[in-house]
């Protein structure tokens, strides 16, 4: 779907805002109504923002909205500038006076994708690595979750960093749906949960993203890494914070949070 002016002008606005910290009282003109107009918004705003793309976070869709706009899950861009490595213990940015939320999630790093057509039972064959991680969600419109999918869907998917934790041993192997997950925010336990609540699991988020993609004639390089959803909740965060993740009681990663 081609953007309109319209469009166009509110992924200007958008990137603008992120561009110049500048927090966004109310959302830059007409909200989005279908995922359609969401992407066209988020299309237009990477070609503006014109950094390379490293990774796709893919959220999901309450399940009272599905109906309304039409799938299960969402998705947003994550520029390689912002995808860094847990173990050099990174202080990653949000916008302080915007939303910022941590999330614990399983990140899938896709190999050769090709153009074969996947399922949910041979999506594994095209992911290359699997590893523990934190999302960090965050935007300069505070409201950005509270007016449906195809706002949180317009602006990067609320996306604005990723930490790359350590690897899942075994992983081909290892029973992924059923491993313990928690979240800690200043060393208190804000959630915890499996991933049995993620519809059909992260390899699912991989392929919702391979169909979304081809569908916009967007490529999927080696490399490209997969936040899958959040496993134990959306937790808010603010500047000065710390979040860390726990998997499987034995794999930490965490981040500080700083004002951008």
């Amino acid at each position: 779907m081609l953007a309109t002016s319209d469009q166009e002008y509110v992924a200007r606005a958008l990137i603008d805002a992120r561009a110049t910290k500048t927090p966004l009282t109310a959302y830059p003109g007409a909200m989005p109504q279908t995922m359609a107009e969401a992407y066209a918004i988020q299309d237009k705003a990477i070609a503006y923002d014109g950094r390379r793309i490293g990774g796709w976070k893919v959220g999901r869709i309450a399940p009272d909205l599905v109906d309304i706009y039409g799938g299960n899950r969402l998705t947003g861009p994550i520029f390689a500038d912002e995808i860094v490595n847990g173990a050099a213990q990174p202080v990653m940015p949000v916008y302080a006076d915007g939303f910022a939320a941590a999330e614990a999630e399983v990140l899938l790093c896709f190999g050769e994708v090709g153009t074969r057509d996947y399922d949910i039972d041979n999506v594994r064959a095209c992911i290359a690595d699997v590893r523990t991680g934190i999302e960090i969600a965050s935007s300069p419109f505070p409201g950005i979750n509270r007016h449906g999918p195809a706002v949180t869907a317009s602006d990067y998917g609320n996306n604005k960093g990723l930490v790359l934790g350590p690897p899942i041993p075994g992983w081909q192997r290892a029973d992924l749906i059923h491993m313990p997950v928690e979240m800690a925010i200043d060393g208190e336990t804000v959630g915890a949960a499996t991933m049995e609540a993620m519809l059909d699991g992260p390899f699912g988020s991989a392929l919702f993203l391979i169909g979304i993609l081809r569908a916009r004639d967007i490529a999927i390089p080696p490399g490209t890494w997969v936040s899958a959803g959040a496993i134990t909740g959306i937790h808010e965060i603010g500047p000065g914070q710390r979040a860390e993740a726990l998997f499987d009681g034995k794999i930490r990663v965490g981040c500080s949070i700083k004002s951008y």
